[in-house]
């Protein structure tokens, strides 16, 4: 599965390029040479004093001192013809390294903190939403994730393959909101859908236990307490409506699908989620599926749902995606048109997912603002 990783960048934990290092040692000799041609003409000796502070930014604490030691020797020696320095001016120039010193062994500290950090936060949010094999079951994928928020591997949009005793179970989603605050939902509703890949044998029941996943962590969160005392103090005073606005709601779309072993066929269900794909040869169709309520509003369950049997032939694709593709929309304002150009896109297989993400980012002159998610699963051909 491809994610978009937002580097570190140079200052934020990564180490510094190449040309930062060369940077100080190159000014260095310039301006020695410069005021060695032009013989005192041109006074830049002086200047050598700011390239400790800037050596800082690329070297470690040893670095930065070996530059402000070579600054103070050529300063401090007549012959060298750099500059004409008093005590003062050598006692200035040796705090500024001295200073330096300082604030290279903070920034080494600082950058190997910054490290440890990201490194734990991509290691939780991976073990969120590991990436997706190649091949779960009879059925192969291909995924691509695109979290709007800097930063970040994980946001409000969902997908995972599961294979379990009713067949291959796959789930697309896109929670309320994104980003870091979306990211406990997308757990929780992932948790309950791995459950329901063992436990329920209709893919009805596992949107019902979706469905309630969500309703009890609204009834959990703190809002909902607070709301619920308001309406309770609050009764006959007109407090009562005032607490349930306030309450919050968490609600999703999801599109669950299922590979039954055995059938060359595939199992929708949505939940106010945008229709699957189906790319046969060069034509390209929605899913005939009537969606359901999101998940969250207590209205997903047996009785509501809606499950569509989709044959399936040799080399058909499904592409699921959520609405971060779909709305994304170019300068003039128009919508990303997905089926109306995966047929130029597809001629890639393999890289399906890869493609489409390139022509958005193109389409959109830089890549959406929300969330994306892409999932291509298709049964091997016979």
């Amino acid at each position: 599965m491809r994610r978009r990783r937002e580097e570190p960048g140079w200052l934020h934990g990564k180490p510094p390029p190449l040309w930062a290092r060369i940077a100080p040692v190159a000014a260095l000799v310039v301006l020695v040479l410069v005021q060695r041609l032009t013989q005192g003409e041109a006074e830049v000796g002086f200047f050598l004093a700011g390239l400790p502070p800037v050596a800082a930014f690329a070297y470690g604490a040893a670095g930065t001192a070996v530059f402000a030691g070579i600054v103070l020797s050529l300063l401090g020696m007549p012959w060298a013809g750099t500059a004409h320095p008093r005590g003062a001016d050598l006692a200035t120039v040796a705090a500024i390294g001295l200073l330096s010193v300082v604030i290279a062994w903070v920034r080494r500290r600082r950058d190997a903190q910054l490290v440890s950090v990201r490194t734990v936060a991509e290691a939780a949010q991976l073990a969120v939403l590991p990436p997706v094999p190649e091949q779960v079951g009879p059925v192969r994928c291909a995924g691509l994730y695109r979290a709007a928020q800097r930063g970040t591997l994980v946001g409000g949009d969902l997908y995972d393959v599961r294979v379990g005793p009713y067949g291959v179970r796959a789930l697309v989603g896109d929670v309320q909101g994104h980003g870091l605050a979306a990211v406990g939902t997308v757990a929780a509703l992932l948790g309950a859908f791995r459950e329901g890949v063992l436990d329920d044998p209709e893919l009805a029941a596992v949107a019902a236990r979706l469905d309630r996943r969500l309703l009890a962590d609204t009834a959990a969160s703190p809002g909902s307490a607070e709301s619920a005392e308001r309406t309770g103090a609050g009764a006959g005073t007109g407090a009562e409506s005032e607490g349930a606005s306030e309450q919050p709601e968490l609600f999703a779309t999801a599109l669950l699908l299922e590979f039954p072993p055995g059938l060359d066929l595939v199992r929708v269900l949505s939940c106010g989620h945008p229709p699957a794909l189906l790319l046969r040869a060069s034509a390209v169709s929605e899913l005939a599926v009537e969606p359901g309520p999101p998940l969250g509003l207590g209205l997903a369950g047996p009785d509501l749902a809606v499950v569509a049997d989709v044959r399936l032939l040799p080399g058909d694709r499904l592409l699921a995606h959520t609405d971060g593709v779909t709305e994304a929309r170019d300068a003039a304002g128009e919508f990303y048109p997905l089926a109306d150009r995966l047929p130029a896109l597809e001629r890639d297989p393999a890289g399906l997912v890869e493609a489409v993400w390139q022509d958005l980012v193109q389409f959109t002159h830089g890549g959406p603002r929300d969330d994306v998610a892409l999932l291509v699963l298709s049964l091997p051909e016979v």
